[in-house]
């Protein structure tokens, strides 16, 4: 299987309508189980596998999310980009509500307890991540956004925060000074472990608030209600900008991210247990047989 597009659905987005040949798959991976079944078919002439990043019903926090079995079992089914439609909050005044930004860059302020790579235990890798972003399926997806209309803003910073709960004032306000755009909790990462599973990968934020930063009498502080009803209208919009961009997407791997990991092993082959090497074949075995 090869050259399927990934969508993981982030809050208020657990379904794609319009999906052809619709089947419901479990996959089992060596990381324990993933947020939920993946969702497999067709969506505008292209195959596509969709997950629900917290479970169908929303059941799991985003420090909870086992992200490596999501992105390895997106590897396993035979997803070659991977497209995240997530919420987040601005730190800019000229990033509205209802906007989505197309992230170029993270700044990481979560804790150990995410598991972001799959090494360790006895395999050593050290991935460049420069650029964390694949820019070309990026720039298909803001080309899309502006086919249909959505007020997009290409490249831009999102600070990956820990949650659940939002965040301070003083947070808010340093992460300004730091000239960030966006907040989220979870699009860190997929990034990483997507990088590390040679998978292009970028995301569709949808703004739903301001964060606390601003708060007059025009913009009252950030609640679950006024993130949930902007959370609904942007998922409308994504699912727009998601059949737009879909037969677009080619399987060229240009952007190099299909070989990111060449010349990323530290580990000598024969110092590495077959234990391990089993345990990593779909994700190292072009290189390390």
């Amino acid at each position: 299987m090869s050259g399927k597009i990934g969508i993981i659905g982030g809050s208020g987005f657990y379904n794609i309508s319009g999906i052809k040949n619709v089947k419901k798959v479990k996959v089992s991976t060596p990381f324990g189980k993933p947020s939920d079944d993946f969702i497999t078919g067709t969506l505008e002439g292209k195959e596509v596998v969709f997950l629900a990043r917290h479970g169908q019903g929303h059941k799991i926090l985003p420090g909870e999310i086992n992200y490596r079995a999501n992105i390895y079992g997106m590897k396993k089914l035979g997803v070659e980009k991977i497209i995240s439609v997530s919420a987040c909050g601005s730190l800019k005044e000229e990033h509205k509500p209802l906007d989505i930004v197309i992230p170029d860059q993270f700044i990481d302020r979560t804790n150990i307890g995410r598991l972001m790579t799959f090494f360790g235990n006895g395999i050593v890798a050290h991935i460049p991540f420069a650029e964390p972003v694949c820019p070309h399926l990026a720039g298909a997806l803001a080309d899309a956004g502006r086919k249909v209309g959505a007020n997009i803003q290409e490249g831009g910073v999102y600070v990956n925060m820990e949650g659940p709960q939002f965040s301070t004032k003083a947070e808010s306000k340093l992460y300004r000074s730091w000239g960030v755009d966006i907040i989220g909790m979870t699009n860190l990462a997929e990034a990483k472990l997507a990088r590390e599973a040679e998978i292009c990968y970028a995301t569709l934020a949808c703004i739903t608030d301001y964060d606390c930063w601003r708060m007059d009498e025009a913009c009252e502080s950030v609640t679950l209600e006024m993130v949930m009803q902007n959370l609904r209208k942007n998922v409308d919009v994504s699912k727009n900008i998601l059949k737009a961009v879909l037969p677009s997407l080619g399987v060229e791997g240009a952007c190099g991210c299909s070989s990111a990991l060449k010349d990323s092993i530290v580990t000598r082959p024969e110092s590495i247990a077959p234990a391990v090497k089993k345990r990593l074949k779909l994700i190292i075995g072009k290189y390390i047989k």
